[in-house]
C-alpha cells in the first residue's frame, strides 16, 4: 500500500501568509465547532463557582430572544477588524460591482453557489474587508443563516456582530420593511442542500423550485440583484457523492432530519498543504449583477411568481455568460439548474 506523501509548508513562510492562515483557523473554528462549544460552555459553568455567568447570561437571552429576527445587532467595530482583511487576502477575494444600487430601496441579492461554507458571502457582505459599504453607498447587508445557530447560547451573538440574521421568513423580512430603503437582504439560495453539489468545476445551481425568496421580493416591493460568485466552489474538494449513490441518500437524509447538510469536504491544514479544513488558496470573485425591478404586491399569482422567477434565472445565467470568461471558466460551459 503506498503512502501518502505530505507536502509541509516550508519554515521561511512570510508573516503576512501565516497571519492570512490564522486568520482562516478562526474563521472555519467558528464556523464548525463554535457553536457546540458554546452549548457545552454554558451548561458546564452552571456545576462550576462560575455558574452566575449562565444564570444571567440566560436572563440576558430570554429579554434578548427576538433580536435575531428584528436585524440582528451589528458591530461596525468587529466588521472592520484587521483579520478579515487578511482572510480577503488568504484566497485573494474580490467584489466586483456591475450597477448602481439606489439606497432608497431595498433589495434581495441572491448568492450563487452556496460551496462548502459561504467563505465569499461571508466575507464580502458581513465585513469591511472588500469595500461594499464604499461601492454601494446607503446600503446595509444582512446575510441569512441557518437558525439553529442562533440558538446557540453566546454564539447568536458573534454571529449577529456580524450583520447575520435567521433565514426564516419573519427574520428575512424585517429589513425590507423599511421605507425608506437601504437594506440589501443576501441570500445563499440553494441552501445548505446546494453545499452538496460544492465540488470543484461543478456549476449546479439549485434554483428551479427555488421561489420563496421571489414572493418575498413581490410582497415587499424589492428589487432582485443576481450574484455570483466564481471560484466558491474551488476551495474544498469533496467525496464523491453523485444523486442517487447511497452516501447522498444519506447526506439528504440527514439535511432533511437535521437542517444542515453534511458535505464530506477537505482540503490543507495549517503547517501542510496535503489534508485538513482550511481551504485551499484560490481566488474567489464575486459578481454583484443589474438589478431587477420588482413592482410590490401582497398577494402574487402564481402565473407572475413563474414570471418573475424565469426572468431571474435568465439574468443569472446572462451573468455568468458575460463573466465566465474573465475567470477561467470554458467557454462550453454553462450554469446548470436544478
Amino acid at each position: 500500500m503506498e503512502k501518502m506523501k505530505i507536502d509541509f509548508a516550508p519554515l521561511d513562510v512570510p508573516l503576512d501568509r501565516r497571519l492570512q492562515t490564522a486568520s482562516l483557523v478562526l474563521w472555519v473554528f467558528s464556523f464548525l465547532a463554535m457553536a457546540p462549544i458554546c452549548i457545552i460552555l454554558f451548561f458546564y459553568l452552571l456545576f462550576t463557582r462560575f455558574w452566575l455567568i449562565s444564570v444571567l447570561y440566560a436572563i440576558w437571552w430570554y429579554y434578548d430572544y427576538d433580536t435575531p429576527a428584528r436585524g440582528g445587532r451589528r458591530v461596525h467595530f468587529m466588521c472592520g477588524l484587521k483579520v478579515w482583511e487578511y482572510m480577503r487576502q488568504y484566497f485573494p477575494i474580490k467584489l466586483v460591482k456591475t450597477a448602481d444600487l439606489d439606497p432608497r430601496h431595498n433589495y434581495i441579492l441572491g448568492f450563487h453557489p452556496h460551496g462548502v461554507l459561504v467563505a465569499g458571502g461571508f466575507t464580502n457582505f458581513c465585513t469591511c474587508a472588500t469595500g461594499f459599504r464604499e461601492m454601494f453607498p446607503g446600503l446595509t447587508s444582512y446575510l441569512l443563516m441557518l437558525p439553529l445557530w442562533f440558538r446557540a447560547p453566546f454564539f447568536r451573538d458573534y454571529l449577529m456582530c456580524a450583520g447575520l440574521i435567521p433565514s426564516d421568513k419573519e427574520s428575512a423580512s424585517y429589513p425590507l420593511r423599511k421605507r425608506r430603503g437601504g437594506s440589501a437582504v443576501v441570500i445563499a439560495v440553494g441552501g445548505a442542500p446546494e453545499a452538496l453539489d460544492a465540488h470543484p468545476g461543478s456549476f449546479n445551481v439549485m434554483l428551479a423550485k427555488k421561489k420563496g425568496f421571489i414572493k418575498m421580493a413581490m410582497e415587499h416591493g424589492a428589487h432582485l440583484v443576481p450574484v455570483f460568485s466564481f471560484g466558491e466552489n474551488e476551495l474544498y474538494d469533496q467525496v464523491e457523492n453523485p444523486r442517487g449513490t447511497w452516501l447522498r441518500w444519506i447526506q439528504e437524509r440527514l439535511q432533511s432530519i437535521m437542517g444542515i447538510s453534511l458535505p464530506l469536504f477537505h482540503a490543507r491544514g495549517i503547517f501542510q498543504y496535503s489534508f485538513g479544513l482550511l481551504p485551499y488558496r484560490r481566488p474567489i470573485h464575486t459578481i454583484v449583477g443589474r438589478p431587477i425591478r420588482v413592482q410590490k404586491k401582497e398577494k402574487p399569482t402564481a402565473e407572475e411568481l413563474d414570471a418573475l422567477h424565469q426572468l431571474y434565472m435568465e439574468e443569472l445565467s446572462n451573468l455568468f455568460e458575460e463573466h465566465k470568461g474573465n475567470y477561467g471558466v470554458d467557454k462550453d460551459t454553462h450554469l446548470n439548474f436544478v
